[in-house]
């Protein structure tokens, strides 16, 4: 079989050149104990010699094929019966590279956020859970957190290693993908190659190619960012700096003020006290709850010499997003909520007399403001010496975030950037052969929920091409409920997003969705309870391989007006709907055109539930952030929360 260079144009192979590439001929993912797709050929990916010939043997099958001229190589290997070990091995002239203890069964590759990164040492019973924990058929490849701002597909990150499911191997990898992977072994009865890459609190748009951005059409400006970036940190921080100015003039109400709070002459003693002394060490962020923007102010007295010639000014970390000014003068600005903050205060700034340091900041979600350590926070003179800034400043909140419109996010920043998981953690991955995705994100998308629904959809596509297989599974699942609950119905972006979530994977035969709502904690944004996540990832694994048996989260099929009631159908309702601890299903609301809603008990007969409402143009059900809601199907699972238009 001869090599594809079609694949190769993806760029899915390893650089030829590198360090490494002197010890192996296979790609990185490539190891020992690695678990290869059962079920049709897999691709096998290197670099040699340019020119080479090129032998790979897996089992008894051997491929021969020949480098490029870029020395890159690809052979499509038929795997062996389910099962192993076998030994994988690539030979090239006297460089032979072999790799033992190789199983053949299902790989799956989990992803997301600090859900799915969450390890199983943390979870319910969880010293028990580890020592349980071995299983021979089961292995682990737990990838390294690297953001980048440019592709690396020769690659994984350090320390990124195939190992055997094991009380030393689990503990820090992701539990819900292990939880999945137990379930499947147990009722798939072949090996499980489980492959988790997932980065705390970072958003969706990080872990999408480039090309898949672009198609979307609003990321245009971030990405060429990026580009500058990647090329010279220098000039694409200043080409950010030039776009997150311009958001700031245009959107904070602090600089359109008649005299702006970034200048010297703003009369800033209205103003609260920022802090008590030791606040910095002892508190962190000062913002606490509050989301948006909020102004700093302090000032220092210089002599005619220490004004003169270039200064220093450095304020510790920043939580997220920041404008520094210097007498009405913007010197800077950057994003990170832990990465200390250190402009230069160009000569002619300072001045004799009264300097005012006025500081923007922008808190995107939890805890923000200034804060670290109190010696952090000075400025450096010309001279050498330093000058404390650590007491005392001014606060005044200014415009929160709902209602301003996206701030531009420096798009290099992994977690909250662009591309840059995807370049550093997903490309060195493809086209491994897989039988599909995990996923669990959304928590920090839920500001955009309308904006997800493409970047999911573009998500899914964009992995099965990386991937080449464009019938792989794609689990999701659905946000669990934290937050708080309401005595009356109540606006939530994070049902919006489980909404927007519930649709795409409708919208495609190869997605399945698994329903977390009942599973959350309301005080605590990582539940603890990944076991369950686990077996319901694991039973739509099941039901997309084709087994009819198993249970599924009951689904909304349409809300129809019959006289003065309304009647909602649901789907995968087995023998029938069923209510936990009342008679009637809670969690339903009628809305008028306007979304005023309403909560209305539901009827439940069989896989119907009935709503008196002789006025209503939606349904609502299990909507608000941390929802109480009683609809089951007969298997336990709860239906999934939905917005329906009345027809």
């Amino acid at each position: 079989m001869g090599m594809r260079s079609g694949s190769l144009a993806l760029g899915l192979l390893l650089a030829a050149g590198t360090a490494s590439a002197q010890d192996r001929l296979m790609a990185d993912v490539f190891q020992d104990h690695a678990v290869l797709q059962r079920g049709g050929p897999v691709p096998v990916w290197g670099v040699a010699t340019p020119g080479a010939a090129v032998s790979v043997t897996l089992g008894e099958q051997s491929v021969q094929v020949t480098a490029g001229a870029d020395g890159r190589w690809r052979a499509d290997v038929t795997p062996p019966a389910a099962g192993g070990p076998y030994v994988l091995t690539a030979r090239s002239g006297q460089q032979v590279q072999t790799l033992n203890d190789i199983l053949i069964g299902d790989v799956w590759l989990c992803s997301g956020q600090s859900n799915m990164e969450f390890g199983l040492r943390q979870v319910t019973n969880a010293e028990t859970e580890v020592a349980n924990s071995a299983d021979p058929q089961m292995r682990l490849l737990l990838v390294g957190r690297r953001s980048l701002p440019h592709v690396d597909e020769a690659d994984l990150p350090a320390g990124s290693v195939w190992q055997t499911a094991g009380p030393t191997t689990t503990p820090n990898f992701g539990a819900a993908c292990y939880f999945m992977g137990q379930e499947l072994r147990r009722t798939q009865q072949v090996p499980i190659g489980l492959i988790s890459s997932s980065w705390g609190g970072s958003i969706i748009e990080d872990w999408l190619s480039e090309a898949s951005l672009r198609r979307s059409g609003d990321y245009a400006e971030a990405l060429d960012i990026l580009s500058a970036y990647a090329a010279s940190p220098d000039n694409g921080a200043a080409y950010w700096n030039r776009v997150s100015e311009q958001w700031w003039k245009t959107n904070d109400p602090g600089l359109k003020e008649t005299v702006p709070w970034s200048d010297a002459r703003f009369d800033d003693s209205g103003w609260k006290l920022a802090k008590p002394e030791g606040f910095w060490e002892a508190n962190g962020p000062v913002l606490g709850s509050y989301d948006g923007t909020g102004w700093y102010r302090t000032s220092v007295q210089l002599t005619r010499a220490q004004a003169r010639g270039e200064a220093k000014i450095s304020l510790g970390p920043i939580d997220d997003m920041d404008a520094v000014f210097i007498n009405g003068h913007r010197i800077g600005g950057m994003q990170g909520w832990d990465t200390p903050r250190d402009y230069v205060v160009p000569a002619g700034v300072l001045r004799a007399g009264r300097n005012v340091i006025a500081v923007g900041v922008l808190d995107l979600g939890g805890g923000g403001g200034m804060w670290g350590p109190a010696d952090q926070k000075r400025l450096t003179l010309a001279d050498g010496s330093d000058i404390s800034l650590a007491d005392p400043w001014r606060f005044q909140t200014s415009a929160v975030m709902s209602s301003l419109p996206g701030p531009p996010r420096a798009p290099w920043i992994g977690g909250s950037g662009t591309t840059t998981l995807y370049n550093g953690m997903v490309a060195g991955l493809g086209p491994y052969a897989l039988t599909g995705f995990a996923w669990y994100q959304g928590e920090s998308n839920t500001n955009d929920p309308e904006g997800y629904r493409r970047l999911l959809a573009g998500l899914m596509a964009d992995w099965r091409a990386r991937f080449e297989n464009p019938e792989a599974a794609f689990l999701v699942v659905q946000l669990a409920n934290f937050g708080p609950a309401w005595g009356e119905p109540h606006g939530s972006s994070w049902a919006e997003l489980r909404d927007v979530q519930r649709e795409v994977v409708e919208a495609d035969a190869r997605a399945g969705l698994a329903v977390a709502i009942d599973i959350g904690d309301r005080y605590d944004i990582h539940p603890t309870n990944k076991r369950e996540v686990g077996r319901r990832l694991a039973l739509e694994a099941r039901r997309l391989a084709g087994d009819a048996t198993v249970a599924q989260s009951p689904s909304p099929v349409s809300a129809v007006r019959e006289g003065d009631r309304i009647r909602i159908d649901f789907a995968h309702a087995g023998t029938g709907l069923v209510t936990l601890s009342a008679d009637d299903a809670v969690g339903f609301e009628v809305c008028d055109q306007n979304r005023v809603c309403r909560f209305t008990p539901g009827m439940v007969r069989g896989a119907t539930v009935w709503l008196t409402a002789p006025a209503a143009a939606f349904v609502r059900f299990c909507w608000a952030d941390s929802p109480v809601c009683n609809l089951y199907g007969p298997d336990n699972l709860p239906a999934t929360p939905f917005e329906l238009p009345v027809r």
